[in-house]
């Protein structure tokens, strides 16, 4: 797919030559216009500006609108993680400063189960123990609000220094009944995708997507039918959890499609397939994140 895309022949060689003999800019834009992306969420987290593209950046590339998402502990390491105070203002005034949501990676950071959260292991980063005042300080904040963001959560599977048991979805139960009011977006979620399922399932505030899962995952379409088993399609958000690497954006949003072609008409039936591919890839994240 990727040497159609890019008019090669198709081998890793000829791929990897064409990429190298294409300016950088166009290359990555050439696979984000070809998503057909509306609009972009990004969060700023990650990578740092030192070595990637800002949201904005990113946005032009793509030729689409762009929204920033406001990682929490990024910001608490930059204000110093004892400023609560100050960190519960940043998050309350996000919105307004243009942000569509918050995220946290507490999977990465000692695992989801707050109360169960380690000592830190180390120095160099917010985590363990600390983390869970911070957290709890900005979704407080958050839930405070008039109109509180939704919050991204990474669970699942992710680098090496992550405990796969410690980021199951299911860790989260006591957070989504303490916040009400608060959208909870589980992002990834594999292998634990059925459990993201059921939460959605169960609880109204409670949404899903299956980033990185697809296009990682050797048969999306597997994936998405186990999400889909007990959760209704108005839960499921498409999204790529793309980062640093252009042509994931394309494979991704390509897999997506393809899945859903195969697995929602055997699901649904053929007119409904439609409109259900077009809430997943469209408008559940419309409706989630406020994008009109």
């Amino acid at each position: 797919m990727l040497a159609s895309h890019l008019g090669c022949e198709p081998t890793e060689e000829a791929v990897y030559e064409r990429r190298l003999a294409t300016d950088p800019g166009d290359y990555a834009s050439s696979f984000l216009r070809a998503t057909v992306t509306e609009v972009l969420c990004v969060d700023e987290g990650f990578p740092s500006l030192d070595v990637g593209t800002s949201w904005q950046e990113l946005g032009a590339l793509a030729g689409c609108e762009a929204r920033p998402v406001m990682r929490i502990e990024q910001v608490a390491e930059s204000i110093g993680p004892d400023a609560l105070d100050a960190i519960g203002d940043a998050v309350s005034k996000a919105r307004a400063r243009g942000f569509v949501g918050l995220k946290t990676i507490a999977a990465y950071r000692g695992g989801l189960d707050l109360d169960a959260l380690p000592a830190p292991s180390r120095t160099d980063r917010l985590e363990g123990t600390p983390l869970r005042a911070v957290l709890t300080r900005a979704l407080e904040a958050n839930e405070e609000t008039l109109d509180p963001l939704p919050v991204q959560v990474h669970t699942g599977f992710g680098d090496s220094d992550l405990l796969l048991p410690a980021a199951r979805p299911g860790l989260l139960k006591p957070l989504i009944e303490r916040f009400p009011r608060t959208t909870f977006v589980l992002l990834h979620c594999y292998p634990f995708v059925r459990e993201a399922g059921w939460l959605a399932h169960v609880y109204g505030n409670v949404f899903f997507d299956l980033s990185l899962t697809i296009p990682h995952v050797s048969r999306p379409a597997t994936a998405l039918a186990e999400a889909l088993e007990l959760a209704p399609v108005s839960k499921l958000l498409y999204a790529s959890d793309a980062a640093l690497t252009p042509e994931l954006y394309l494979l991704a949003a390509t897999w997506w499609r393809d899945a859903l072609a195969e697995v929602l008409p055997a699901l649904l039936g053929e007119p409904r397939a439609v409109s259900a591919a077009s809430m997943i890839m469209r408008e559940n994240a419309r409706s989630v994140y406020r994008l009109g």
